[in-house]
């Protein structure tokens, strides 16, 4: 038989019960805020400005969002799409996108067919502690120049790393 004060007693175990169950542990990640993205795009643009070259610069999340996105003057139209080509591999593939374009010159054909691969070096994951928060892209340049101005984004951002 219900009694009055039986829903409060049932409500106060409850809360008792819920009390001394372990709090579920949320996991941490990086993520890109917008003081690092600056940091990478002013040594990106400063390493353009000395190479003398024009390119277009592209930053991903960890899922391939964009970012960021710039194309200096004199960068063809194309370099928008390859530079966020580029930038997506990299964060997908957690690796950069030079290490497929030596798979398929290596004869990996495998890596055509791969949803959001690019086997074309200029990107570049973008790592901190080990864990993946993005990629950048770089396209507008010879490919391993690219991938410098990628590389000296990363370096003035997270100290010297190797991708």
């Amino acid at each position: 038989m219900l009694t009055p004060k039986m829903p409060i007693r049932l409500v106060a175990g409850l809360l008792a019960v819920a009390c001394m169950l372990p709090a579920a542990e949320l996991s941490t990640r990086k993520i890109l805020n917008l003081a690092t993205i600056k940091t990478m795009v002013a040594a990106a643009e400063a390493e353009t400005q000395k190479r003398n070259v024009q390119v277009t610069i592209c930053i991903v999340d960890d899922s391939g969002n964009l970012l960021f996105l710039e194309k200096e003057d004199g960068a063809s139209f194309n370099t928008v799409l390859f530079a966020q080509k580029k930038a997506r591999h990299s964060a997908f593939f957690k690796a950069p996108s030079k290490a497929a374009a030596d798979s398929l010159k290596n004869g990996n054909m495998v890596i055509l067919v791969q949803p959001n691969a690019f086997p074309n070096q200029g990107g570049l994951p973008i790592k901190a502690d080990g864990q993946i928060m993005g990629g950048i892209g770089v396209s507008g340049a010879a490919s391993e120049v690219d991938e410098a101005i990628g590389q000296a984004a990363l370096d003035a951002a997270f100290g010297k790393t190797t991708p």
